[in-house]
């Protein structure tokens, strides 16, 4: 399919709908920040602090607090451009936010790409503030909160603006659980409908300048109750942590091409959201709090049979007196977890059935390097499911799970 992006005026034929003219929530999708969504809405005192984007040393970039570089060159992370094609390889580091996909920061016109590719609702994520919102922490604790706060206050007007087809997971401060709280209730209030955090706030300090624990602590618990009675799910994304982005770092060797490099550090990042799969499981987490949705966000879906299988033999070999879980490591995956698709078509249906088809979702990753534009025939990938199983993947656990109104 080819898309002429100024006048949208492409749309699919009924023969060649990818999704077998079902119903469809795409729950991976991405906002390249407009440049004033912080000015815009920060009070006086603090707008010159906020997120925006100057020039430093003759580039312009996104900074935090004045000159704290978030985004060296401004990049869109957007691979798509304004002619509705998508750059090969790393050329889309070279777009500007005029020259990327109007639909990747303008509510109209993502709801205008969203009618012609047949898609009914999206859940959308950040960029400039990190995955997982990491990026806020690099400040001092009113201009972090202050942060979060216009972030989330924007991201209830896009979904109001899009007439409840767009669907923003909310950012959290995550560094504070009296502030966590509150913002989970303030942002639910104004009906956003899941929370994104940070995987890893154990390498950060909190408030009081001590090092915070890993998320199994109970000192989170009043966060994880409020999820639980709210009936929120807690979405990590891959990247949402320092620790967790790395796509040019660690992961490839020295001599590896960049651009190939990035395709490594790519790969890395989808199975490495097992990390905190596994921790969520082993730490017991889920005996205290049995009723907790997670979904696991752009990490697709082949690795995590094999990991379940080598969670529960290496769970077997530790000491009885270590084995404290209710049950068996991977049944808490059916139970309590969430996954998402989009590019994989080999076994696609076989690994569906073994992981259930209520825990699976499909995804885009809408505009980013990664994104399934054009979208091919998912329908015909799916071909061994039954009916009832193709609709809970397209449509009805992401309906379910993040109660949404469509």
């Amino acid at each position: 399919m080819l898309m002429n992006a100024l006048d949208k005026s492409i749309v699919f034929k009924d023969t060649d709908n990818p999704f077998g003219g079902r119903k469809v929530v795409d729950v991976d999708t991405h906002l390249t920040e407009p440049h004033d969504l912080w000015t815009s809405r920060a009070p006086a005192s603090i707008r010159d602090r906020v997120p925006q984007v100057k020039d430093v040393d003759g580039q312009r970039s996104w900074v935090i607090d004045g000159d704290l570089v978030i985004n060296q060159g401004a990049r869109p992370a957007s691979t798509i451009g304004r002619d509705g094609i998508k750059l090969p390889g790393l050329d889309f580091m070279d777009l500007s936010f005029d020259s990327c996909h109007p639909a990747s920061h303008s509510t109209s016109d993502r709801v205008e790409l969203m009618d012609a590719t047949g898609i009914a609702a999206q859940v959308i994520y950040p960029n400039i503030l990190g995955f997982g919102g990491q990026n806020a922490a690099k400040v001092d604790p009113e201009l972090r909160l202050a942060c979060i706060e216009i972030y989330n206050d924007a991201m209830a007007e896009m979904q109001q603006d899009s007439g409840q087809r767009i669907f923003p997971m909310a950012l959290l401060p995550w560094w504070d659980v009296k502030q966590a709280v509150a913002e989970i209730e303030r942002t639910q209030a104004m009906g956003l409908r899941g929370i994104n955090i940070n995987s890893d706030p154990h390498n950060h300090t909190g408030l009081d300048g001590e090092q915070l624990p890993s998320l199994d602590s109970e000192k989170w618990n009043p966060m994880w109750e409020a999820c639980q009675a709210l009936d929120l799910p807690i979405n990590f994304h891959i990247g949402a942590s320092d620790q967790m982005m790395d796509w040019f770092g660690d992961q490839a060797w020295p001599s590896i091409d960049q651009d190939i490099a990035m395709r490594i550090g790519s790969a890395m990042l989808f199975v490495n959201n097992g990390r905190v799969m596994m921790n969520i499981i082993l730490s017991g987490m889920l005996d205290r709090y049995e009723k907790l949705n997670f979904v696991s966000v752009e990490s697709g879906l082949g690795w995590i049979p094999f990991t379940l299988e080598a969670l529960d033999s290496q769970y077997m070999e530790a000491s009885p007196s270590s084995r404290k879980l209710r049950k068996m490591p991977s049944e808490y995956f059916s139970s309590n977890f969430l996954s998402c698709f989009w590019f994989e078509r080999k076994n696609l249906s076989k690994t569906i059935k073994e992981l259930g088809a209520h825990t699976v979702m499909f995804e885009t990753d809408f505009p980013h390097p990664t994104c399934l534009y054009p979208i091919d025939d998912v329908d015909t990938a799916m071909g061994d499911l039954t009916e009832e199983e193709k609709v809970m993947v397209l449509s009805g656990n992401a309906e379910r799970v993040y109660k949404l109104p469509i």
